[in-house]
């Protein structure tokens, strides 16, 4: 026997994503499109971009997200430390000229790139 209740009701509601957004929905996916395309977007995504690719090397060279430490001030004293080895490393790429890294691909896109 199906329960029945508040949960219950409304069996025909669509669940996951939609296949068909509405009209407005189209509308401000469009806009929002056409924005991206603008000079001033792109230069706010430019600052984004550069404080996302900060986080990401911080998070894989020094392991910044599992300190061994216990404690505040251990753990603030061990984000310094990296911060302070990440500045220590673009220094030293910069002075020898060696670039940093460059934009990863997916598995998927590496075994394109190979064949």
């Amino acid at each position: 026997m199906p329960a029945e209740g508040p949960l219950h009701q409304g069996s025909q509601r669509q669940v996951g994503p939609q296949s068909h957004p509405d009209a407005q929905d189209q509308r401000i996916l469009e806009q929002r499109r056409d924005e991206q395309q603008t000079d001033a977007w792109k230069e706010r995504y430019d600052a984004r971009a550069g404080v996302e690719g900060t986080i990401s090397q911080a998070v894989r060279r020094t392991r910044l997200r599992r300190t061994p430490y216990r404690g505040q001030d251990k753990t603030h004293l061990a984000n310094v430390l990296s911060a302070t080895a990440l500045n220590i490393i673009r220094v030293d790429a910069w002075l020898n000229g060696t670039s940093l890294g460059t934009t990863r691909a997916c598995h998927l896109a590496r075994l394109a790139l190979a064949t």
